[in-house]
């Protein structure tokens, strides 16, 4: 298949599947693009960068469109950063979108000891001189955040790499829409997307919106309860995502949760999570409601449904499952 930068009828999963070695991916990636996904986009954490499966994925299943969502700004300086985007979207034949954003403190500062200083106007300068620097432009320009001095990239990429930001609260979702190509949203229910998409659309409504889905393909609805807890303590209590929360209005439904989490009480922060915040962020089910419930995402407003595979019984049984119908 041959999956263009066209936005309409998207739908992606995330690289690398769980439990299978990345270099374990060939064929189920080809598989992939059989089953009608359109695209594979990455994550950067504690895991794989962000550019390394996507680079194998477009020599595996040249066809399918290829994103970071995301690399942080602040981890790699940003003629780095534009020098990677050309060099992966040379390969994939221009199906390439580079997703950046702030990442976290916990990323950033504590894993790699850099500041997490001033994120809203790092990832503003970087995506304003990566774009420069994408469009072939020679970049001597002190930024707030940053000084590049002469630089061009020696190979740029023949035509245009859509850069999208990752984005959470206004300021940043303004962001998104007015100086990127859209959104990557993160942590959120199908219903919350209707708060954001607003803003990333303020100025152009055809601004794309990817959204990162967490889904756990059990019908044990207790395995898949006890697997989001988990997951929405870890989240949940790093402040960007606090605060993002704190913005949509879940104030009292999360406030227990920080409460013990601040205390240092973990077991109580599990506890204090409720079924039905767990049942609004991690898609569970059997497979038929598990897509029915990535629709609801699409209904309310984002482009492309990014599907992240928690805790599957079977990788590859999983992927087939949830293949768009």
């Amino acid at each position: 298949m041959n999956a263009s930068n066209n936005t309409t009828g998207r739908y992606g999963i995330t690289v690398p599947l769980a439990g299978v070695p990345l270099a374990g991916h060939r064929d189920l990636i080809r598989e992939i693009a059989d089953l009608g996904y359109t695209d594979l986009w990455s994550a950067e954490a504690d895991g794989s960068d962000a550019f390394t499966p996507l680079a194998l994925a477009s020599e595996w299943a040249p066809g399918l469109r290829l994103g970071t969502a995301i690399v942080p700004a602040f981890t790699r300086g940003p003629g780095l950063i534009a020098q990677s985007a050309a060099a992966l979207a040379a390969v994939s034949g221009g199906h390439f979108v580079l997703g950046l954003g702030t990442s976290s403190d916990v990323i950033v500062e504590r894993w790699n000891g850099i500041p997490f200083d001033r994120p809203y106007q790092r990832v503003r300068d970087t995506v304003r001189c990566v774009k420069a620097l994408l469009a072939g432009e020679k970049v001597s320009e002190e930024y707030e955040t940053f000084t590049v001095r002469g630089l061009r990239l020696a190979e740029p990429p023949d035509g245009p790499v859509p850069v999208m930001v990752a984005a959470l609260r206004p300021g940043m979702l303004r962001l998104a829409g007015r100086e990127a190509d859209g959104a990557i949203v993160n942590w959120l229910s199908a219903a919350d997307v209707r708060t954001v998409a607003p803003y990333v659309r303020e100025t152009d409504p055809a601004k794309e919106i990817v959204a990162r889905i967490f889904v756990c393909p059990t019908q044990d609805a207790e395995r898949a309860r006890a697997v989001g807890r988990r997951m929405i303590t870890a989240y949940l209590n790093v402040p960007v995502y606090a605060a993002f929360h704190q913005w949509l209005g879940r104030g009292d439904q999360l406030g227990k949760m920080w409460d013990a989490w601040r205390a240092g009480d973990r077991q109580g922060a599990l506890d204090a999570v409720p079924d039905d915040l767990v049942d609004e962020l991690l898609v569970h089910g059997s497979p038929g409601a598990c897509r029915d419930h990535v629709e609801a995402y699409r209904e309310a407003g984002v482009t492309t449904p990014v599907l992240m595979l928690v805790a599957p019984d079977d990788t590859a049984t999983a992927v087939r499952d949830l293949a768009p119908r």
